[in-house]
């Protein structure tokens, strides 16, 4: 076999086992609430069983604007959704459309929903049982006689037309006392006496612990949110193993039954795909059960600080490859040098959230939009130390360099930028110190890192789980800080070290 041969069959091969890979991905998203991990694992655990995709999971990715941004760029192919969140934030329309109506209209953005699985998760409001009982509130109506209430609602619900936006036009409230809050941290507000009244989904496993009276939607402003799968048109002949197992669930979810697998989550703290993996055994599924030693709890930590690293570095090398020349070229020309101030602190006041939403159509989510819009946050700080150093240095230093007859390539980097050097250090350290931190919102896309135990505790309102993940934050945070002070006794020279002490 002559060479050409061997060549272009090797072409061949890794041109096939690309279109292969390519083929075989199949990514599932969720929304970063227990019910959405839940059912998102499940489709993740069947889907694995056939072996006909590689199956990828992206969860945890935020509201439904950030994964629906996700589901229609093709960043993820499927995710857990509900009707009502379809027909108002998806298709927005008021109509009360079949599932066949929503198919032909879904087919038109490439999209489709499958059988619905089985219950119907409402949003619903809720009252602490004594005061409902002391006040006699058991109708949504009934709240316009109680102004003194305190409501506190989930953010996506205060905005979303079918949430309290339409509700309080369509129950025609008065001023009500209205603050935003987590949903996750919802109950617990509740029984401290923080707040009377909280949105709901009336499948949430916490409602009996907590001993909630779940208000009467007496005017019937609120659809139906049967639970379905939203997927990616592509997949149902990709896949049609996966499709047809998927489409098995089909009623086997019924209301109770999605209590009774949030209630695992939110009650007993067990892991998602432990809880997934019995629902499925006892379906018939046979899927291996799921069981996370302390070693694999170990090893995940271990691995998501391993992502989180490389999320910092790669952004704040980044940063400094630009904002080093930035800062330099807003030495040199005053005006170059407030626009460029300017522009990276512009950025600085966008919402880090924001931000990776805006990212999103342009990269999809995962790492690329989590490094750029890191790199964006890293700017501020770098540039801005790198003039303020640069600023800062002696006139008499720059002239006695002139008189020396350097030229001005030979100053910068002679003179200026080694006098400058422990400024522009301190503005990399700042910029390092800040990613840490900023890179936990990465999770919120996909990116991984140390954000994903946080996120996930905090739906659960589970403090180990969250802890799990901010101590290692914590602690590289304070390993960073400990590394750029080892940074400036190797590099800043001492003299420079005794003048600023």
């Amino acid at each position: 076999m002559n060479k050409k041969l061997l060549i272009s069959f090797a072409l061949s091969a890794l041109s096939a086992l690309s279109a292969y890979a390519e083929k075989s991905s199949l990514i599932i998203g969720s929304k970063r609430f227990p019910e959405s991990y839940i059912l998102a694992e499940i489709a993740a655990q069947l889907a694995e069983q056939t072996h006909e995709a590689k199956v990828i999971k992206k969860f945890g990715l935020g509201g439904t604007a950030v994964v629906y941004t996700a589901l229609e760029n093709g960043a993820i192919d499927l995710y857990p959704e509900y009707a009502g969140t379809i027909l108002e934030a998806i298709l927005k329309t008021n109509a009360k459309l079949t599932i066949a109506e929503m198919n032909a209209e879904l087919a038109k953005k490439g999209l489709g929903i499958m059988a619905p699985l089985g219950f119907d998760n409402s949003y619903a409001l809720a009252v602490a049982g004594e005061k409902a009982e002391t006040l006699g509130i058991a109708a949504i109506s009934d709240l316009a006689k109680h102004p003194e209430l305190k409501l506190g609602l989930s953010h996506e619900f205060l905005n979303r037309k079918d949430g309290f936006s339409g509700l309080k036009k369509y129950y025609g409230f008065p001023a009500l006392n209205v603050s935003g809050l987590d949903h996750g941290l919802a109950y617990e507000a509740i029984a401290g006496g923080k707040i009377d009244a909280t949105d709901i989904y009336t499948t949430d496993g916490k409602l009996k612990k907590f001993n909630l009276r779940v208000l009467k939607d007496d005017l019937g402003f609120f659809p139906s949110y049967y639970g379905v799968y939203l997927y990616r048109l592509e997949i149902k002949n990709k896949f049609p193993k996966i499709f047809a197992q998927l489409e098995s669930l089909s009623g086997t979810i019924n209301q109770q039954t999605m209590i009774d697998l949030n209630a695992q989550a939110e009650l007993q703290n067990r892991e998602f795909n432990a809880i997934a993996a019995d629902f499925l055994n006892d379906l018939g599924f046979a899927v291996a059960s799921a069981s996370n030693t302390r070693r694999g709890v170990v090893k995940k930590i271990i691995r998501l600080t391993k992502q989180h690293v490389f999320l910092v570095l790669f952004s704040l090398l980044a940063a400094i490859l630009l904002g080093v020349p930035m800062g330099i070229a807003a030495h040199h020309w005053k005006i170059l040098g407030q626009a460029s101030v300017a522009l990276a602190g512009l950025i600085q006041t966008i919402p880090s959230l924001a931000l990776l939403c805006f990212l999103i159509p342009l990269l999809g989510i995962g790492v690329p939009s989590a490094i750029l819009a890191l790199f964006l946050y890293s700017l501020l700080p770098i540039v801005r130390s790198t003039l303020s150093g640069l600023d800062n240095i002696e006139p008499r230093l720059k002239e006695s360099a002139c008189a020396l007859g350097l030229s001005g390539l030979e100053r910068l980097c002679l003179i200026e930028i080694p006098l400058a050097s422990r400024a522009i250090l301190a503005g990399i350290k700042t910029s390092a110190v800040i990613n840490v931190g900023n890179a936990t919102l990465a999770a919120l896309i996909g990116a991984g890192g140390l954000g994903e135990p946080i996120i996930t505790g905090l739906s659960l309102n589970h403090i180990p789980t969250i802890l799990s993940g901010a101590l290692p934050a914590a602690g590289l945070a304070l390993l960073v800080h400990v590394l750029f002070e080892l940074l400036d006794k190797i590099l800043i020279p001492k003299g420079l070290r005794l003048k600023t002490r």
